[in-house]
């Protein structure tokens, strides 16, 4: 397994998929992945966005053969491989869960494609623009206060994913490029973002995991234990763009722990309007609830088996 890294330098994807040799990070830095090739580019310059920084995990048969992959973008990147990068030491183990999965169900497994947060841009940048403009100026200032005063960029993220980096991971890899062959999986604000790029993106992403949810949207101290305005925003949402399944899957999930004790009256009330609104519930959409379950990793890599099993099955 080798894992590769791009230049420091501020590069475009147009420059990275040209790029010549690259060098290798210290063997230290995966020494606790799973088999597979990991490379990484950092500095990606993305319109209206701070730069981006990607790991991509290819799978063992990769390199070795010639078929294509189906894929999965996954956020928080620095959180799902190697705890040496991660911001807790503690990861998801994306790839290994992948390789359980595969394995499991005689099936080839998906190229992952892990996207960084940008650290204290993060809140900007995963927090849904339409349920921030949605918002009214009390709520909205409070959202303002959590991103520091600077715009909400979500809206371009989703767009550079869909638009940018999506077409360039399919000239740069052998992948499958339907969008039941497209997946987007996050957790916290990652699936806030991850329920975004679903709606907005139908035609893109088949597949999509909205992990511990961060329905509150700002700290949940700050608001009632059921906002309703902060409900009202995520209901209005999914009734106006959630559409026909035409086949696609979503998925949802939380603790009852830590910061995941304050989700499930928001998920209650969205799992009733799923209920209604015409996807069936099991095959279609499903919701489930994991009892002591903290927000944090490990958890979240304790049920990551589960969690692609329904959504990428």
């Amino acid at each position: 397994m080798s894992h590769t890294s791009g230049t420091n330098r501020r590069t475009t994807l147009k420059a990275i998929a040209g790029a010549g040799a690259l060098a290798a990070l210290p063997a230290a830095l995966h020494a606790q992945t799973a088999p597979g090739r990991f490379i990484e580019y950092s500095n990606v310059a993305a319109l209206g966005l701070p730069d981006q920084r990607l790991t991509i995990w290819l799978p063992p048969d990769y390199d070795a053969g010639t078929g294509r992959f189906r894929v999965l973008y996954m956020h928080d990147a620095q959180n799902l491989f190697d705890p040496a990068l991660s911001n807790f030491n503690k990861v998801w183990a994306a790839d290994r869960a992948m390789l359980n999965h595969a394995d499991a169900h005689g099936e080839d497994p998906w190229i992952i494609i892990g996207i960084w947060s940008p650290g204290e841009d993060r809140y900007r940048q995963y927090m849904p623009r339409s349920a921030y403009d949605a918002a009214g100026p009390v709520l909205r200032a409070k959202m303002d206060q959590f991103g520091n005063g600077k715009p909400i960029v979500s809206r371009e993220y989703i767009d550079w994913i869909a638009g940018t980096l999506r077409p360039w991971v399919n000239r740069s890899f052998r992948t499958l490029t339907a969008r039941d062959d497209t997946a987007i999986v996050g957790s916290s604000m990652g699936g806030l973002i991850s329920l975004y790029a679903f709606l907005e993106y139908p035609a893109i992403f088949g597949r999509a995991g909205c992990v511990s949810t961060h329905w509150p949207a700002i700290a949940p101290q700050s608001v009632d234990a059921t906002d309703p305005e902060v409900l009202d925003i995520w209901q209005n949402l999914l009734t106006t763009q959630l559409g026909e399944t035409d086949g696609r899957r979503l998925w949802f999930d939380h603790g009852t722990a830590t910061l995941d004790a304050f989700y499930p009256p928001y998920q209650r009330a969205i799992d009733t309007l799923m209920q209604g609104s015409g996807w069936e519930r099991g095959s279609e959409w499903e919701s489930r609830v994991y009892p002591g379950a903290e927000h944090e990793e490990n958890a979240w890599a304790a049920r990551l088996p589960e969690i692609y099993d329904w959504v990428l099955g």
